[in-house]
């Protein structure tokens, strides 16, 4: 067999789905394992959605549409962003996608070159500097600092953009560390996009999961009309990962390449699904409501528990549902010990080093997950570490 394209051996899987995968392996052997390592609601996608989806099936909602998505929906995600981020794109600003995943590749291969640089969080969701590294792009990862809360500095990103900066990616509420960033921090990396002339991809996927305050969109200042692209999606605030529904806000001329994209790769995303998005989006919120209502009682608890476990030391996360404690006093190394606690303890957690260089010294555990089991396994944990201790 001929070998293949380069760009296969530079992409990588994830983390998160690898050591799904492996506890797949030992649940088929009989262990017993708590799941900490996917990052996705337990709650059901709420009944109006899925109905509405059925409906849309059961009325022969099965073909293609527009590449951009049908009407009804981007209408409602435009009104979505004048309600949620306080400015109104022109309905040639949208695009709807089958997740947000394709978003992050969408926006690097029409806005980046080979050998441009694209700076993103480090740690941060493995697919920033995957798919950079894929499309033969310079990755320039900002290490993120406890000092700061995890939130990515404006002055490291100044410190570190050059004349070959194409793109920021910005991700508040953050993935693995659950960080939030300020407005004025946000409004300081809009100044240095703009006076560098480089793009900003927004990932807002987490932006509704929010304990304190109110969501700031980066995008704002330039209202996804010149070199901003907001990137959000249903997976997380309706429960609807398994549905692949998302989509993109950008300057009308950039969207108009990326629907030439998705034409060639995917064609459109399916009707069926769209019509359950316009649920999500125009339905009751009551569900998210009771969701986010168990998020905050079951961060408490992590975080406390975490805390309470010999070489443990974990901040308390202002959005998302990841905690992401520190665990240097343990004297192991991150994937050390995530691999202990899985195969050892029966805990199914995420090395820091899954998101970067940068998480060496940390897990991730993704409390989506009952309060009993959060429970059960920082006692295991606990136990596990006392008795390396010993």
């Amino acid at each position: 067999m001929k070998s293949l394209a380069d760009g296969m051996n530079r992409i990588l899987s994830e983390g998160a789905l690898t050591v799904l995968r492996e506890t797949k392996v030992l649940e088929k052997k009989g262990r017993s394992i708590l799941h900490f390592e996917i990052g996705q609601p337990d709650f059901p996608t709420p009944g109006h959605i899925k109905l509405a989806g059925i409906q849309a099936i059961e009325n022969d909602y099965t073909r293609y549409t527009v590449t951009e998505g049908i009407p009804e929906l981007v209408e409602a995600i435009q009104n979505e962003i004048k309600i949620t981020r306080g400015y109104t794109p022109d309905l040639e600003q949208i695009i709807t996608l089958p997740g947000g995943k394709p978003g992050i590749y969408l926006s690097m291969i029409s806005t980046v070159n080979p050998g441009e640089e694209i700076i993103f969080p480090d740690p941060g969701f493995p697919t920033y500097g995957s798919l950079s590294q894929y499309i033969g792009a310079k990755s320039i990862p900002i290490k993120l600092k406890e000092e700061n809360q995890f939130r990515l500095d404006p002055l490291d990103i100044a410190a570190n953009i050059s004349s070959r900066t194409k793109l920021i990616i910005l991700n508040s509420p953050q993935n693995p560390t659950g960080s939030v960033m300020t407005k004025s921090e946000l409004e300081h990396i809009a100044e240095i996009a703009k006076e560098h002339d480089c793009f900003i991809l927004s990932d807002e996927i987490y932006s509704k999961l929010l304990y304190d305050g109110d969501f700031y969109s980066v995008t704002t200042p330039d209202q996804a009309s010149e070199r901003s692209l907001l990137l959000d999606g249903f997976s997380k605030s309706h429960s609807m990962t398994g549905w692949r529904l998302g989509y993109l806000v950008g300057p009308k001329s950039l969207i108009e390449k990326i629907r030439t994209l998705v034409v060639n790769a995917f064609t459109c995303t399916s009707e069926f699904i769209q019509k359950a998005g316009i649920a999500a989006l125009t339905g009751p919120m009551d569900s998210f409501e009771l969701m986010m209502k168990s998020f905050r009682e079951r961060r408490k608890i992590i975080v406390d528990g975490l805390n309470d476990i010999p070489g443990f030391t974990c901040q308390m996360p202002q959005g998302a549902f990841y905690a992401w404690p520190n665990i240097t006093g343990t004297g192991l190394s991150s994937q050390d010990l995530a691999h202990y606690l899985l195969h050892e303890v029966g805990v199914a957690c995420l090395p820091g080093t899954a998101f970067g260089l940068g998480g060496e010294g940390y897990l991730r555990f993704s409390y989506a997950t009952s309060i009993d089991i959060i429970s059960k396994a920082i006692l295991l944990i606990k136990q596990a570490i006392e008795r390396l201790e010993k």
